[in-house]
């Protein structure tokens, strides 16, 4: 395997506007399954996707898919 390279993404957007905050979290999941470091800096709207049961366009529940990310090594910055 090549080394391990740090992630960073920034989030600003609501999980319930676009659908940002699924593909911040699938980006993240896909690095971190390679092994990577993944940070992931919440700022404005994008704060919201680490509130209690708040969805992201219907597909996902943004808090518990950040939260099992983070517990497999997502370091997220608010």
């Amino acid at each position: 395997m090549s080394e391990a390279k740090t992630f960073t993404l920034y989030l600003a957007s609501s999980p319930y506007s676009c659908e940002n905050a699924y593909t911040a979290a699938r980006i993240a999941e896909s690095a971190l399954e390679k092994g990577h470091k993944v940070n992931l800096i919440a700022s404005g709207d994008g704060v919201y996707c680490f509130l209690k049961g708040q969805k992201a366009k219907g597909i996902m529940n943004a808090e518990e898919r950040f939260s099992a990310l983070m517990s497999k090594g997502l370091k997220v910055y608010l």
